[in-house]
């Protein structure tokens, strides 16, 4: 038997497995029209200017409070971490979630306005009030 002998039989194998399992196929179905409307959102929130300015305000608070702010992109999430309280900017059907983390794993979320001025994001999640505009 060839490669391509196997290569049939391994897709129609996949396929017949798709077809006895109903579920498994919605939950596929479910989740790409999720990742389809959070798309336009995840995709605005990589490339507005708002991002880049969180980005310069987040090094310089974390200098002023001399703390390291670690950023890092997971999936399609912006994640700040610092003093063990995390901040997730997550894109959303209807928008972008800034969703807050506590140490004792508490959270609490509210929308992001990509128009808005990052240091009052940043104001609220390290809890300071020298975080200047």
């Amino acid at each position: 038997m060839g490669f391509l002998d196997n290569l049939e039989n391994s897709l129609k194998t996949l396929e017949s497995h798709e077809e006895r399992d109903p579920a498994e196929q919605q939950r596929r179905d479910d989740e790409r029209a999720r990742i389809n409307a959070v798309a336009p959102w995840a995709e605005k929130l990589k490339e507005s200017s708002y991002t880049q300015r969180l980005f310069e305000q987040a090094a310089a608070a974390g200098h002023r409070i001399r703390t390291k702010i670690y950023m890092s992109w997971l999936d399609g999430n912006l994640r700040l971490e610092a003093r063990q309280r995390k901040l997730e900017l997550r894109p959303a059907p209807a928008g972008i979630l800034a969703v807050f983390i506590e140490p004792d794993g508490a959270t609490k979320s509210q929308p992001l306005d990509l128009a808005g001025d990052p240091a009052d994001l940043l104001r609220d999640w390290l809890q300071l009030d020298g975080i200047n505009k």
